[in-house]
Formats: structure tokens, sequence, C-alpha cells
């Protein structure tokens, strides 16, 4: 029986090539999602109530614990591309994604520690309470939250750079009927994640709130023990990416040295003069050579070749090598444009929860909803909306555009964008609403969860659904837009693009929100529009509005950008 063997660089668990039909597939991605999915449902309500542990429990101020957030996020994501280019270069995805797995699991281990032991953490107090002293963390237990926070940071980026592109290496690009099923894996990222996420939203969140951390650091830390497991599961039927040995990146960044030393070199009329290695018809794979392109050509002259000189990797790159470079280099503007999109994404992790937390959260009789289950909302949306969008909408569109995603990669992100700016103005009109309630009702001093604002917590939907939609454009479209942009060469590095913007956009939260408190210190009664910890008595609608205006901004700026940009040929 003839065998349909995959020759672009994949194995089995064995080692041996990988064979079509056998191994790789939709049976083997969804290990993969499945694997998703607990690691999501191990940290994402993490991301939402770590400022209540941070607030409530350790002590920290309320502007200070949103940057203690934001700083842990976007480690997580910044260190995404570092944890790319050692799986490529290394150790492979799949073998990446087990050993930050593992890290994963010791962090939250650690963390489950801290908060079980009261030796490790201040003595209880009410940080709301104007006239209680509560004691901070000593700097022995400093450290060890900080080792035990970056341990979970290390290990989600590892995941994150590694799961994607994995789970892609299961689908054959050329293969009409696998690339299509390829483009309903990304979405089914995003599906995993929600269906993680709803059960970490409002289980984990309600085990954190009234359980105690030990006991939601604790779940959480099983749920990634699961993940691993799921991942180990899936691994005799995967199609295995082979270790390429040599780093992209640096690649990448030989090719920007070698332009800045040979500025001073006259660029050949004929690019055809430039530098490539020899085509061997019979072994080389098409995806290891690309066509000169007449963009960017300050670049081509790191492929100028001199006559009497040996050739030196960071003076003389390839054709290849240098149309790579270009490559990363057009996509470089639209990455920008969706940092601004992380920035807001913070503040609904953070300040959204401290509203939630001052309002009323009941539901149905006595049962209440905690503020840092909120995102359920649009999880929950996403979870019906993201099927419908794929096996219907899609399809649809894909009639009338005759695009294979329905809609191109720069429009879907777009969408986000202006919806996310959207997202922002409402929350500065709920804010508005919010405090008029506080004010009118003699309230300003009301302790948060103790004496509640006679308004519901379920105000605050409004901007969270919005948000929802916008990511399913934007966040989705950016992977699938960076891994199908990009030659086979750089496809993971291209993935982990979505990791560092979201991760620049958590760093840009941090420094905002200091450079606002220290702006408005003068010029408003609370020492800043963000400080303190009684926020009925700040201006955080003023800086919701600064944020929309911002991303209107941006999305001006992107549309600019968006409409120069010029995709790739996938011949």
């Amino acid at each position: 029986m003839e065998k349909l063997k995959l020759v672009d660089g994949k194995v089995n668990w064995k080692g041996e090539t990988a064979v079509k039909h056998k191994h790789g597939g939709l049976r083997a991605a969804l290990f993969v999602l499945l694997a998703f999915a607990f690691e999501n449902l191990a940290n994402l309500h993490l991301a939402v109530n770590l400022t209540t542990y941070f607030n409530g429990i350790l002590h920290f101020e309320v502007s200070d614990a949103a940057n203690a957030l934001t700083n842990f996020m976007g480690t997580g994501y910044i260190l995404s591309i570092i944890f790319a280019v050692f799986a490529d270069t290394y150790i492979g995805r799949f073998k990446s994604i087990l050993i930050s797995g593992s890290v994963e699991f010791l962090g939250l281990a650690l963390l489950t520690a801290q908060a079980h032991y009261s030796s490790l953490r201040p003595p209880p107090c009410n940080v709301f309470d104007p006239t209680s002293r509560c004691e901070k963390l000593e700097s022995s237990d400093t450290v060890f939250l900080y080792v035990a926070l970056y341990l979970v940071a290390a290990g989600m980026a590892g995941i994150k750079a590694s799961i994607p592109s994995h789970g892609a290496d299961q689908f054959d690009e050329k293969d009409p009927r696998e690339a299509k099923t390829m483009s309903s894996f990304f979405n089914g990222l995003l599906f995993a994640l929600c269906i993680g996420g709803a059960v970490s939203l409002t289980l984990y969140v309600w085990l954190d709130d009234h359980k105690g951390w030990d006991v939601g650091f604790g779940v959480s830390a099983i749920a990634m023990f699961l993940a691993l497991i799921v991942a180990v599961l899936g691994w005799p039927l995967y199609r295995i990416h082979v270790v390429q040995g040599s780093s992209v990146l640096l690649e990448l960044i030989q090719v920007f040295v070698a332009a800045i030393r040979n500025r001073n070199l006259k660029l050949p009329e004929n690019p055809l003069e430039l530098y490539e290695i020899d085509k061997d018809k019979e072994a080389a794979l098409e995806d290891d050579f690309l066509p000169h392109r007449d963009v960017y050509r300050f670049l081509d002259k790191a492929a100028i070749k001199t006559a009497s000189e040996k050739p030196n990797p960071w003076k003389l790159c390839r054709v290849t090598q240098v149309e790579n470079a270009k490559i990363l280099l057009g996509m470089t503007p639209v990455f920008a444009c969706t940092i601004i999109m992380t920035l807001c994404l913070a503040q609904l992790q953070t300040f959204s929860v401290q509203q939630g937390l001052t309002m009323d959260t009941t539901i149905v009789g006595s049962f209440h909803i905690p503020p840092a289950s909120l995102p359920i909302i649009p999880v929950v949306f996403l979870i019906f909306i993201i099927p419908f969008y794929d096996q219907i909408a899609v399809p649809l569109l894909r009639k009338v555009t005759g695009h294979v995603t329905g809609i191109s990669h720069l429009q879907r992100i777009g969408v986000g964008l202006i919806l996310s700016s959207i997202s922002m103005a409402t929350a500065s009109i709920m804010e508005v609403k919010r405090k008029s309630v506080a004010r009118d009702h003699n309230m300003l001093d009301a302790l948060p969860v103790l004496q509640p604002l006679p308004i519901s917590v379920f105000w605050l939907s409004f901007q969270y659904f919005i948000f929802g939609i916008a990511d399913m454009f934007t966040y989705v479209g950016l992977l699938e837009f960076f891994y199908s942009e990009a030659p086979q060469g750089l496809k993971t590095v291209s993935t982990c693009f979505l990791w560092t913007s979201m991760a620049l956009g958590y760093y840009l939260s941090t420094i905002l929100v200091q450079i606002v408190n220290r702006a408005t210190k003068h010029i408003t009664n609370s020492g800043g529009w963000l400080a303190g910890n009684n926020i009925n008595k700040n201006h955080l609608n003023l800086f919701y509005l600064l944020l929309a205006l911002l991303s209107l901004v941006n999305f001006c700026v992107y549309l600019f950008v968006s409409s120069r940009y010029k995709y790739r040929s996938k011949n």
C-alpha cells in the first residue's frame, strides 16, 4: 500500500517520517486544543483576580496591584518570543510545551504555598479602612511571591509560544482541505480559551474568594497537571516539527547588521546578481527559497557579493534571508497598531474589577457574582458565536469575497480595533454613572464589598461584552495573519508577534498609569486620577476616556498602515 509521507520536516514520536492520514490532522489537533483549554483553565482567573489578591491579601495599593498584574502578564507574553527561538533551535515545539507546562505547574504550586502558610504573607487587615495600618510583605516573602509569579509567567510564555505552531504543524498548507481545517484550528484556539476560561472565571474565581486563595491556586496547579497529561496522550498522533538547528531570529538580525555594514555599496541593477546559494532541484524545498521583491531595497545591500572577501554571515546574506527580513519588516506596522488594544484589555482586568467590588453583585436572592467573573459575559457569548462565525458566517462570506477566511486578516483586525475604542468609551460612561450613584447616596467613602453601592455590577457588562467581540476579531485575526504571511522558517516566531504585542500593551499600561498619576498629582484632590484605594474619589472615567481617544487615533493610523500593506504571494 502506498503511503503518503510528509516531506516537509515532520516526524512521528519515534523520529520516523510522519505519514499523512496516520499522523496529524484534526484528530491530533484536538489534543492540542484540549491541553490549551486546561492551561487557560489554570491561569485565566489569575489575569482578572490577582489584583484582588495583591490588594486585599498582600496589601498593595490599587494602582500598585494593577501594575503588579500588568507586569506579570506582560512578562508572560514577552518571554514567548525567547521560547519560540529556543524551541526552534534546540528542543522542538512539543518538548517546549512539556517543559513550559512543568515550570508553570511549579510556579502555581509555590503560589499555593504562599497563600496557605500565614508566615509567608502579612497579617489580615482591611486595606479599605482609612484608619487601619496594614503591614506590607516582608522582603523575603516578596522574593518568594515574585519567584512563584514569574515561574508561572515563564511557563505561560512557553505554552503560548509553542502551542499555536505545534497545532498548526498538524496540517499541510499545500493540501486545500487541510488548509481550511487549519484556519478553523486558529478559531478553535480562541474557542478552547473560552471553554477553559468559562470555568476559570466562574468556579475558580469563586474558590479564590470564598474557599481561600490556597484552594484557588491549588486547583489551578491540578488543571495545569491535566494539561500536561493530555498533551502527552496525543504524542503518538502528532506530526512533530524537526528542530532547525539554527535560529531564524539570529539570521534576521544578520540581515539588518549586514545591510548597515554594506550601506555604502551600490546595489546591482539586476537582482539576479545578489547572493543566493545554489538550488538543488532534487533535494531543496521550495520553502527554502523566496523570490526577490522590489520593496525595502535598502535591505538588499545585505546580499551584495564582493569579489575577494570570504563569506561572512554578518556581512553577506542570502536573498531568501533578506526576503524573510522584508516580510518581518512589512508586518511590523500592523503589529505596532495592536499594542493599544492590549493596553485597553489590561484595564478590564484591573480597574474594572475594582469598580465591581464597589457595586451590588446580587444575581438572584443571596447569590452574588464575583466582580472578577464579569468577563464570563463575553466568554459565554464567544462560545456560541465562534462556531457560528467559523461554520456559517465564514463560508457565506467566502462566497462573496473569495477569501478563504471570509474577510481578509487585516479587515478582521480593524473591526476589533474600532470595537476596543467603543468599549473604552462605554467604560467611561459607566464609570460616570457609578460615581453619580455613590455621590447621590452619600457613599463616596463606602467600603468596597462590605458597603455595595445601589447599582448592579451588570452595568459593567456592556464594556466587557463589546471588548469580547473585539477579541474574536483582532486577536484571532492577528494570530492567523502572522502565521499565514510568514514563510516556513518564521512560523513559530511570527505567531509570537501576537503575544509580544500583548506584552508591550501590558507594560505600556503600567507606564501610562504612572504617567497619568504623576501628571495629575497636583490638580486633583485624590492626588492623581488613579491614586489611592478609594476609586469613588479618583477620576477613572477620565482615564477610560483617554484610552478611548488613544484607541481611535490608533485605529486611524491602522487604516493608513493596512491600506499600504501588500499580502505575500503564496506561489
